[in-house]
């Protein structure tokens, strides 16, 4: 698949905002960004759609995508799902069909090879670099490993963990097709500046080529 443009994935934590997530997202679609994942587990099903239906009004206009962690149901009435690892991407595809955008979770390139086996659009890998936000999934694979995932697996990767403006173009030259963001956006006093911030460096990497 293509992934959103621009692919940029910002992952969302209510808990880390400055003012409310409906704020902040609709300041981040200002920024740029057109590609979101709701990740928040502790909302009981009812209140986490009632979330998600409140999040694609705010999108709508913005034509920006937006998936649901794990959250089938949610999903439904989403552009898709992105599942953690040890949910089966197959059965994903049998309810949500072939239209929905479903991406899972990597943490190794056995995992990322997997979930491209599975039929899966596309998958995170991570932790790339040092971060608060994914504990317990293994040292950082750095640029290097980064590299070396990108370079056997088939479906588009996505860098996730610690990933910032100072990073993105990094991960763009190690072969990442897109990052993922949480915290250096959900904790911005300005989350569209940290947005245009992280996409502009991250579009460096056209000037380069040119």
């Amino acid at each position: 698949m293509t992934l959103p443009d621009p692919p940029l994935l910002l992952i969302t934590d209510r808990t880390m905002v400055r003012v409310s997530l409906e704020a902040t997202l609709e300041r981040s679609f200002d920024g740029g960004c057109r590609w979101v994942v709701v990740r928040e587990k502790d909302l009981d099903p009812d209140e986490r759609l009632k979330l998600v239906e409140t999040i694609l009004r705010i999108a709508e206009p913005y034509n920006a995508k937006i998936l649901v962690n794990s959250d089938m149901k949610a999903a439904e009435i989403a552009h898709g799902v992105h599942l953690p690892q040890g949910q089966s991407c197959t059965n994903a595809r049998a309810t949500l069909g072939p239209d929905k955008i479903i991406g899972v979770s990597a943490h190794t390139v056995g995992e990322a090879g997997a979930a491209a086996s599975a039929g899966a659009d596309y998958a995170t890998i991570s932790p790339i670099f040092p971060t608060q936000s994914k504990p317990g999934y293994g040292p950082p694979l750095y640029l290097n490993g980064l590299k070396r995932v990108v370079g056997k697996v088939t479906i588009p990767l996505v860098a996730l963990g610690g990933v910032t403006a100072a990073t993105a173009l990094s991960c763009r030259r190690a072969g990442a097709d897109g990052v993922a963001v949480m915290g250096t956006i959900m904790r911005a006093s300005d989350p569209a500046m940290s947005v245009y911030d992280i996409l502009n460096q991250w579009y460096a990497g056209d000037d380069e080529a040119a």
